[in-house]
């Protein structure tokens, strides 16, 4: 088994394009040596950290925080399960509020979301005379409850 891998490779084994893995490493995410002949040559453990990349991406994290959490991972040395446990326990607080925000929109966008529309019959319980315009622009009651409930 060899201990570099192609671009090829990775894409292979990552499920991520080409194109892609070439952006993760213009922007600093990954890095590639160069082979004689000047191809892209990768450490397996960057399987590791495209895989953080992705699941950081699905989860909505922005390029620049992953960039900011894989900055704290060892150069010198693959990772370990630890420093992996440690990166990842970082944005945990931060996929809770994401979490708890997500299940309050799916719970609220069937009433009245304190947006002015006041095209729901509940918004004339909920946000009478657009009580909510004086919070200001947005849909004020899709992270907390209209005060009237």
């Amino acid at each position: 088994m060899p201990s570099e891998l192609s671009i090829g490779d990775v894409a292979a084994r990552s499920g991520v394009a080409p194109s892609a893995l070439r952006f993760y490493e213009r922007e600093g995410l990954i890095e590639a040596a160069r082979s004689e002949g000047n191809q892209r040559r990768y450490e397996r453990a960057v399987l590791r950290r495209i895989a953080f990349i992705q699941a950081g991406r699905a989860a909505g994290v922005t390029l620049a925080d992953i960039r900011s959490a894989l900055a704290g991972l060892p150069t010198r040395r693959t990772p370990s399960r630890k420093d992996w446990e440690r990166l990842s326990n970082k944005w945990r607080d931060d996929l809770d509020a994401r979490i708890e925000t997500l299940q309050a929109l799916r719970d609220r966008l069937t009433t009245c979301i304190g947006c002015g529309c006041l095209s729901i019959d509940q918004c004339d319980l909920l946000n009478p005379d657009d009580e909510a315009e004086a919070r200001g622009a947005g849909a004020h009651y899709l992270r907390t409850d209209s005060p009237r409930v």
